[in-house]
């Protein structure tokens, strides 16, 4: 399925009314979840696809690792070991849906959060665009910035770490 028969299917759904719709097919599996409100009253997408062939954690098997992007392998093999275990007492905000990330308003604002800024539970940190919805993503701890893991204007992927945060 590609990404124009997903937007279609995503406005076909929203036009329904429907507030979620699971579609499964050989290869993919899509949960569209419509309806829900924001802040500002205006109406938010939700789109998660899941890779069929692969087999789902609470089957009782391991996920089977996915081909990783070269990009990704080699910020990967550029990560020392060291970082990873000193992370280990921070919060990861993970993102809540696939789409392009944009890390202030507007071109002409600053960013939302930058290292060393302090956050409460219910901040903006970003924007998600997602078939050209923004939604925008809220903390859901208090505590201090301390890494950004997501560059500004870059496709993010469902459950994707996006920022580091020291909840002391």
């Amino acid at each position: 399925m590609d990404l124009k028969e997903i937007q279609s299917l995503i406005k076909f759904v929203a036009k329904s009314g429907a507030s979620e719709v699971k579609l499964e097919m050989e290869d993919v599996k899509i949960t569209i979840k419509t309806g829900s409100e924001d802040k500002k009253g205006e109406a938010t997408t939700y789109v998660q696809q899941i890779p069929v062939n692969q087999p789902m954690p609470q089957q009782g098997t391991a996920p089977q690792p996915a081909a990783a992007p070269a990009a990704t392998q080699a910020e990967a093999e550029a990560t020392p070991v060291k970082a990873t275990e000193d992370d280990s007492k921070y919060i990861t905000i993970k993102s809540p849906i696939i789409g392009t990330l944009y890390r202030r308003p507007s071109p002409d604002k600053p960013n939302f959060v930058e290292v060393g800024d302090t956050i409460a539970k219910g901040d903006v940190l970003c924007i998600i665009e997602a078939m050209k919805l923004f939604n925008e993503i809220e903390s859901e701890v208090s505590g201090k910035i301390v890494k950004v893991l997501a560059d500004d204007s870059s496709p993010i992927e469902f459950d994707q770490p996006l920022f580091l945060v020291d909840p002391s």
